[in-house]
C-alpha cells in the first residue's frame, strides 16, 4: 500500500511525524470503517482513516461519511493545492457531504475523522459518480417551476441544482428567489457550493443589476458574494446558479439584511444618515465641530453603492456653503462653487460612487466661522447637466472646468496658468463617462502644438501628442469604467501659449469600424451533424452546435433571415454547396459571411506542396461525403463580403488556414492543428469547444472593452483565453497515434486586430445569463 504524509491546510492541522496508510477507494462502492484509540490522529486530537483514489479533471463525484456513533468531518486533497473540508450536510443531518467537480487528472486523498478530539466509532464513507442529494432542512424549496423558490429572509437558505430546474440562456441550471428590498437598505447575499462554481445575479427595482462569479474578498474562492444597497422600494430577484451550464449540486445561500439607522436617529459624533432623494435643511453654529482652519462643520452618513451617480447640493443665503465627501479606498471630493452657475455660490458636486459601503458627507463653510442656515440634497445624478456657454478666449471659464460629452469649448494657454512639472502650462476639464463609451477626444491649435492627457478614474493615464493632421491632438478611446475623468490640454513644448479649440465628442471609432453597419448583417450558412446514418460513428451535441450558433446570433439581432442551418441529414454535400451559393448570392460589400461546421474532419493522401507540407489534405465529413480544404478555398473565392469567417470544429481543421485563409478579409478559427484530434466538450454539452466558446463570445462576452463591438482581435483573445482555461489538458492525437494536446489555431490573414466581427445591439443581452 502507498504510505505518505498528508498535511491538512485548514485549522484540523495533521501530524507531521508519522507516516499513515491509505487504502483505496472505489467509485460505487462502500467503505465500512472504525475510528480507534490505535488509529492515527490530527494535531488536534481527532482520529483519523486515510483514503486516497484516482480522479480525472472535470469528473463530478460526492463523498458522504456518515456515522451513529460520532459526529462525522470529512476532508479531501488533490492536486494543485485543492482542498475541501465537510463538516454536516445539513442542519438536520450530522453526515458529512461534499459534491466536488475534480480540477485536474492525479490522486485524490480522503480523510475520515470527527468534529470533536477522541470521538470514536463505526463509520460508512461512500463515494459515487455524480452527485448526492442533500438531505433538505426546513429551508425554502429549491426546485423546479417557472416561478420563484419561496421568499428570502435573513439567516439560511439551503438548496440543489438538479436537472430538471429552469436554465438561463446558456444552460446554466438556476433557482429563483425574491427578496423584498427597501430603498437605502443593505444587503449581503454569500452562494457556497462544493460541487459547483457558484454564481449569484440579483436583478431588482431601480434599475438593480448585481453579477458575480467569485467573492472577491477570499483570494482564490469560487464561492459568489454580493453586497448592495436598493436604489429603491420593491422586489428583487435572486438567481442561485453555476458558472459553467449543466452544473448540479447542493448549495448554501445566505442572506444578511443590514437595516440603516433609524432617519432621525444620530449616528456618533453627531453624524447622522442621509438617502437617495432626501433634501435636509440644517445650520451651522457656534458649539459645531470645527475643521482645523476654524470652518464649523456637520457630517452625515450616507450608504451607497459601486457606479451610482449622485448630484449633490448645498446652498445657504448665510453663508459661502462647501461641499465635501468621502468614502471607501481614500475617496474623496469638494466643490467650492456650483461650476453649472458661475453666479452663485452653492455649492454642487457629481460624481460616481467607487464602490458598495458608507459615506461621509460635510456641509461646512468656505470662510472660518460663519453660521447660519443651509439646504443639503443627495439626489441621483442623470448624468446630464446644464451645459457650459461657449468659451471665448479672454473668459474665466477657459482655464477648465466641467464639460460635458458632445460639448466644445474654446480656450486659451496662458502664462497664469497652472503649469505640469516639466513647465507646460495646462487647463484640466471633467467629464462624466461609463464603461463602454467610445469618445473622441481633440485638440486644435494654431497658436501651438497640442498636447492632450486623458486620466481615468481609477488614474490610469493616456496620452497623444500629433493626430493624424499634424500639430493637434487626437485621442479616439473606449471608456473603460464609469466615473469622471480628467483631460488636461497642455503643449508639447514648455511655454508655449495660445488660442485653443477643445471637445470631447461620442465616437463610432476608426473609419474601418465606424462604416460597419448595426443590424441582420451576418450572412451564415451553419452546418452540424451529430447522426450520421452509419456511415461514420455519430456524435453528442454537434448538431445543436449549429442550432445554438443560430439562435445566438438572431437573439443579438445580427443574423440575418437569409441564413440556413444545416443539421444531420440535411447536411449533405449537395445541401452545403446548395445553401453556399445562395447565402453567399445575397451577402453583400457590408455584410459578414460565416460558414460554420460541427462534427467530422478527416484527412487523405496527396502530394507534398507549399500548402500541403505534410501530404496530407483535410476535409470536413459531410452526410454523405467530403468537402476538402480545397474546395472550401473556391468556395469562399466567390465571396464579395467586407470579412468572412470560417469556422471549423472538427479533427484536422487546422489543415484549412493555408487553403482558405490566402486573400484580404478572410479570418479562419479552427479547433485543433492540422494533424490532431478534436474532443467533445462534455462539460458543456456541446459539440466542441470551439463552438461553446464562440457561441458565448458572440453573446458579448468577447466585448472585451464594453462599446459593443466584437473586433477580431478581441474574439481571438477571448477564445484563447478560454482555451488556456478549460481546454488546457484535452488530450489529442494524430492519424498515427502520436499524443499531444488540443491546441486552437487562429488565422486572422488580412484582417486586422480592431476590425468589427459584429455590431451588437446597444442595450446587449444583460438579463439571460452571463
Amino acid at each position: 500500500m502507498l504510505r505518505i504524509i498528508l498535511f491538512a491546510t485548514t485549522a484540523l492541522t495533521m501530524l507531521a511525524s508519522p507516516a499513515m496508510a491509505q487504502e483505496q477507494l472505489r467509485l460505487g462502492r462502500d467503505v465500512a470503517g472504525s475510528l480507534t484509540s490505535g488509529d492515527d490522529r490530527l494535531d488536534s486530537g481527532e482520529f483519523l482513516d486515510l483514503y486516497e483514489f484516482q480522479g480525472r479533471a472535470g469528473q463530478q463525484i460526492g463523498l458522504r461519511l456518515s456515522s451513529d456513533d460520532f459526529d462525522p468531518y470529512l476532508m479531501i486533497r488533490g492536486p494543485g493545492d485543492f482542498s475541501e473540508d465537510n463538516d454536516d450536510a445539513s442542519e438536520d443531518d450530522r453526515s458529512a457531504l461534499l459534491n466536488l467537480r475534480l480540477p485536474a487528472d492525479g490522486t485524490y486523498r480522503v480523510t475520515a475523522t470527527s468534529y470533536e478530539s477522541g470521538e470514536r466509532g463505526n463509520y460508512r464513507l461512500s463515494l459515487i459518480g455524480g452527485s448526492i442529494a442533500m438531505p433538505q432542512s426546513g429551508a425554502a424549496p429549491s426546485r423546479g417551476g417557472g416561478q420563484a423558490n419561496g421568499t428570502l429572509s435573513n439567516g439560511t437558505t439551503r438548496g440543489q441544482l438538479a436537472r430538471g430546474d429552469q436554465t438561463l440562456s446558456g444552460g446554466e441550471f438556476v433557482d429563483r428567489y425574491t427578496l423584498p428590498v427597501r430603498r437605502g437598505q443593505t444587503y449581503e447575499l454569500a452562494l457556497s457550493a462544493s460541487g459547483f462554481d457558484p454564481y449569484l445575479l440579483v436583478r431588482g427595482p431601480g434599475g438593480l443589476s448585481e453579477d458575480n462569479d467569485d467573492d472577491p474578498a477570499r483570494r482564490g474562492s469560487r464561492d459568489s458574494r454580493i453586497r448592495f444597497t436598493a436604489p429603491a422600494d420593491g422586489e428583487a430577484m435572486v438567481a442561485a446558479t453555476s458558472y459553467d451550464s449543466g452544473e448540479t449540486g447542493s448549495y448554501t445561500l445566505v442572506l444578511d439584511g443590514r437595516e440603516e439607522r433609524a432617519r432621525d436617529t444620530r449616528g456618533t459624533a453627531g453624524e447622522t444618515t442621509l438617502r437617495l432623494g432626501e433634501t435636509r435643511t440644517g445650520r451651522l453654529a457656534r458649539g459645531d465641530r470645527q475643521l482645523d482652519s476654524g470652518e464649523y462643520l456637520n457630517s452625515f452618513v450616507f450608504s451607497g453603492r459601486r457606479g451610482q451617480r449622485l448630484d449633490l447640493r448645498l446652498s445657504s443665503a448665510d453663508f459661502d456653503p462647501y461641499l465635501a465627501i468621502s468614502g471607501p479606498g481614500d475617496f474623496s471630493g469638494f466643490n467650492d462653487d456650483d461650476a453649472d452657475d458661475p453666479d452663485s455660490r452653492d455649492s454642487r458636486l457629481h460624481l460616481t460612487l467607487p464602490a458598495d459601503g458608507e459615506y461621509r458627507i460635510t456641509a461646512t463653510s468656505y470662510e472660518a466661522g460663519e453660521t447660519g442656515s443651509y439646504r443639503l440634497s443627495v439626489m441621483a445624478d442623470s448624468g446630464s447637466t446644464r451645459a457650459e456657454p461657449p468659451v471665448r478666449a479672454n473668459e474665466r471659464a477657459a482655464s477648465g472646468g466641467r464639460i460635458t460629452v458632445g460639448q466644445t469649448v474654446a480656450g486659451r494657454l496662458g502664462s497664469g496658468d497652472a503649469t505640469l512639472d516639466s513647465g507646460e502650462y495646462v487647463d484640466t476639464y471633467s467629464f462624466v463617462g461609463r464603461r463602454g463609451e467610445r469618445v473622441a477626444v481633440e485638440l486644435t491649435s494654431s497658436a501651438f502644438d497640442a498636447y492632450t492627457i486623458l486620466r481615468t478614474p481609477s488614474g490610469e493615464q493616456r496620452e497623444n501628442d500629433d493626430g493624424q493632421d499634424g500639430t493637434d491632438s487626437r485621442l479616439d478611446t473606449v471608456l473603460t469604467e464609469d466615473g469622471e475623468y480628467q483631460v488636461m490640454v497642455t503643449s508639447y513644448a514648455s511655454g508655449e501659449t495660445g488660442s485653443y479649440r477643445f471637445s470631447v465628442s461620442p465616437s463610432r471609432g476608426s473609419p474601418r469600424q465606424a462604416a460597419v453597419q448595426s443590424g441582420a448583417r451576418v450572412f451564415a450558412v451553419m452546418v452540424g451533424i451529430s447522426d450520421y446514418g452509419g456511415g461514420q460513428n455519430n456524435l453528442p451535441y454537434t448538431d445543436e452546435d449549429a442550432r445554438k450558433l443560430a439562435e445566438t446570433l438572431q437573439r443579438e439581432g445580427v443574423l440575418n433571415s437569409a441564413s440556413v442551418v444545416l443539421t444531420n441529414a440535411q447536411a449533405t454535400v449537395g445541401g452545403v454547396r446548395s445553401a453556399f451559393a445562395r447565402v453567399a448570392a445575397q451577402a453583400g460589400p457590408d455584410d459578414m459571411f460565416l460558414f460554420f461546421f460541427s462534427g467530422h474532419g478527416d484527412q487523405s493522401d496527396t502530394a507534398v506542396s507549399g500548402l500541403e507540407p505534410d501530404g496530407h489534405s483535410e476535409s470536413i465529413v459531410l452526410r454523405d461525403g467530403e468537402i476538402s480544404d480545397v474546395e472550401m478555398s473556391r468556395l469562399f473565392g466567390s465571396l464579395r463580403t467586407r470579412l468572412s469567417l470560417l469556422v471549423l470544429d472538427s479533427c484536422y481543421s487546422g489543415g484549412f488556414a493555408r487553403n482558405v485563409v490566402d486573400r484580404p478579409g478572410v479570418m479562419g478559427l479552427f479547433s485543433s492543428e492540422e494533424d490532431l484530434t478534436s474532443a467533445v466538450a462534455d462539460k458543456f454539452r456541446a459539440g466542441g469547444y470551439l463552438s461553446h466558446f464562440l457561441r458565448t463570445g458572440m453573446a458579448g462576452e468577447a466585448d472585451g472593452d464594453g462599446d459593443h463591438l466584437v473586433t477580431a482581435g478581441e474574439l481571438s483573445t477571448y477564445l484563447r483565453r478560454q482555451f488556456v482555461r478549460e481546454v488546457d489538458d484535452v488530450e489529442s492525437e494524430t492519424a498515427d497515434g502520436q499524443r499531444n494536446y488540443q491546441n486552437l489555431v487562429i488565422d486572422r490573414g488580412g484582417v486586422q486586430v480592431d476590425d468589427v466581427i459584429l455590431r451588437l445591439a446597444a442595450s446587449g443581452n444583460s438579463t439571460g445569463g452571463r
